[in-house]
């Protein structure tokens, strides 16, 4: 990194398959188009999740039966509980817990980006719980474990796994940054869904909580001082961390049938908890009352730009004006059943608009075909046979995000019960295959103060090989941006050089991913010295250091991602905009992006898919001159109709 960035960073830290190519694209005008052959479904097929939230008191049962297993197993812990849109209901630091937790180091011990540094052990305690309660839903129950096993270098990790491709959310920790502009802050408004201070959590020690079988929150625990992931999933562990937070859970226990390792992701089950009420050294249900604890137990601890400190607190009821996530009223959605991002005053967040690019020489995306590519992904969604929900043929659920060239946001649409963490993924999705497909991809990058970051542009072009690489040439889906962003080139090969916006695999970790986390370094930095009270300044709402197409405009503002789920929005063969999609498998994610804006571009005419020319998968790239990918759809995805390769010709 640079010395610059280092200064920031270390300051803060002393304180505390199928490539959807074939046929012509869609990206064309001229002409009638053909409606799309799917209609809106004309009632809703999604409702919102029951009325439930935690109170006081429930948050004081999970304190309380977390404390008894800590005591129980003489290691002090702090413990935050969170409801589901991020709201940080207490952070309690018992006495004696230590005071900051140390990111796990490079693989070789040298230490780049954020490995190997010190931050606060209630950040990483409310990271542990906004992750449990981001990462789930109704459908499915995820933890920091469930997390650790989706992210890195191989799926599942092990040592015998060497030789696999990458985690299917490979990246995802980089989202709900403290710097992004679509999750909020307490200090500027008081409706979630809400910032994590080191975004997404890997570290077991972290789990969703529910109350009569509702998802209201998380609740997280760090006390030992590491802050890592599991490299071993083949294993049992006994993680005093996670044995707190599970005794935790307790009473608000994820049901069963949706917990992690009833999904499965390409034949492998996925990883809910190796704590089990076999393994915890207490009985949660006789835990002493949070209100009998003697005093000295600990205190309830204030986190500058989360929680006052001021006991433990109600969370909200989901889906209410008041939660800032309900939902949508036929004038700013026409499909029923959709949810939108609300400012808790009944004003839409991200109303649909149009684009911003005029004056780059665009025809920019209106309204109308905005809206229509929002409905046309709506609808794909609700045909399509969900990966990660429970139970099996239930319907998908995500979020949808259409930006434009300059990566402002154009509109953002969901389902009621899809995961939270997906608003600002999808968003991050959208906005990167907007700026790598770009004319300003190399410039932008160029710009950036950090050197670290500048030499990523080099290193894609000398990896494609194209000397003028990153100038709006070459149309990257999320998939093939991932493609590029891996340890391993092809992904998961050992033997082979790293891509080229990744770290090589001597220095990689899920702390250190390459272009993505070199990006907002100095952000996280920045925010570490305010929530320590080093600086009474804040980051902005605005992710990285790219230079503005426009004052208050940042074509990256809430971090780059680096897994599937998006593809850019051509008009002709002119970038104009990019769609977005989070919030299940991805190649669900892909095919809702990919089919939405296909279908979109067939009923407005004028805009559409990458015409096929341009897209990444007709590029060989590296040393192995391996083929890119652009989208892969599932086959036979839909619940109401056999069809197979529905991405295949467009």
């Amino acid at each position: 990194m640079s010395v610059r960035r280092w200064a920031v960073f270390s300051a803060a830290l002393a304180l505390t398959a199928c490539g959807g190519g074939g046929g012509g694209g869609s990206s064309g005008g001229g002409g009638t188009p053909p409606p799309p052959t799917n209609p809106p479904p004309s009632a809703p097929l999604y409702t919102l999740p029951d009325a439930q939230a935690l109170t006081s008191a429930d948050v004081q049962q999970v304190l309380a039966q977390a404390i008894a297993e800590a005591r129980a197993r003489n290691l002090p812990a702090v413990i935050a509980v969170t409801d589901r849109v991020g709201n940080v209901l207490a952070v309690y630091s018992m006495t004696g817990a230590r005071g900051t937790a140390t990111l796990r180091a490079g693989p070789t011990g040298v230490n780049r980006d954020v490995q190997g540094a010190a931050v606060p052990a209630a950040a990483a305690a409310i990271a542990k719980a906004v992750t449990g309660a981001y990462l789930s839903s109704g459908g499915n129950a995820f933890s920091t474990r469930t997390a650790s096993q989706i992210v890195q270098e191989h799926f599942p990790p092990a040592p015998t796994t060497v030789g696999l491709e990458g985690g299917p959310l490979f990246g995802v920790q980089f989202s709900q940054l403290p710097c992004s502009d679509v999750v909020t802050r307490t200090a500027t408004t008081v409706v979630g869904p809400r910032r994590s201070p080191l975004g997404l959590s890997a570290d077991p020690g972290g789990f969703p909580l529910y109350k009569n079988g509702v998802l209201v929150g998380g609740v997280g625990v760090a006390a030992d001082g590491d802050y890592g992931f599991d490299t071993n999933i083949l294993d049992v562990d006994d993680d005093a961390e996670e044995a707190i937070a599970f005794a935790g859970a307790t009473a608000f226990a994820a049901p069963e049938d949706i917990r992690a390792e009833r999904v499965s992701v390409d034949g492998t089950t996925l990883r809910f908890s190796d704590a089990s009420s076999g393994t915890l050294r207490t009985t949660p249900s006789s835990a002493p009352a949070f209100a009998s604890l003697p005093a000295g137990t600990g205190v309830f601890t204030p986190v500058t730009g989360y929680y006052s400190g001021a006991g433990a607190l109600a969370g909200q009821a989901y889906g209410t004006e008041a939660s800032g996530l309900r939902l949508a009223s036929t004038a700013e959605f026409s499909i029923a059943g959709a949810m939108v991002l609300t400012d808790g005053a009944g004003q839409g967040r991200f109303p649909i608009r149009g684009g911003t690019d005029a004056a780059d020489g665009l025809t920019p995306l209106s309204a109308t075909e905005v809206r229509v590519v929002l409905e046309e992904a709506f609808t794909v969604m609700s045909r399509a046979r969900a990966q990660i929900r429970r139970p099996l043929d239930s319907r998908a659920q995500v979020s949808i995000s259409v930006v434009d060239s300059r990566g402002q946001i154009l509109g953002i649409v969901r389902s009621p019960d899809a995961p939270v963490f997906g608003i600002d993924v999808s968003v991050q999705k959208a906005r990167t295959t907007a700026l790598l497909s770009g004319t300003a991809a190399a410039s932008d990058l160029l710009a950036d103060p950090s050197a670290d970051v500048r030499g990523f542009v080099q290193k894609v072009r000398d990896f494609l090989p194209s000397a003028t690489a990153l100038t709006g040439q070459t149309a990257f889906a999320a998939k093939s941006i991932g493609n590029l962003a891996r340890p391993f080139f092809p992904d998961g090969e050992v033997g082979r050089p790293n891509g080229p916006l990744s770290r090589p695999i001597t220095e990689w970790s899920p702390l250190s991913t390459g272009l993505q986390s070199a990006l907002v370094l100095s952000n996280i930095g920045q925010h570490l010295q305010f929530v320590t009270g080093a600086s009474a300044t804040d980051t902005p709402q605005r992710c990285t250091f790219l230079p503005e197409p426009a004052p208050g405009q940042n074509r990256l503002q809430n971090g780059l991602q680096i897994f599937s789920g998006s593809v850019p929005i051509y008009r002709g063969g002119r970038l104009v905009g990019s769609i977005g999609v989070s919030g299940d498998g991805i190649d669900q994610d892909d095919m809702i992006s990919f089919l939405g804006l296909h279908n979109g571009g067939l009923k407005v005419g004028g805009i559409g898919n990458a015409p096929t020319a341009i897209r990444a998968d007709q590029i060989l790239a590296g040393p192995t001159q391996t083929r890119l990918r652009y989208v892969g759809c599932p086959f036979a995805p839909f619940l109401d109709t056999s069809e197979q390769n529905v991405c295949q010709g467009k």
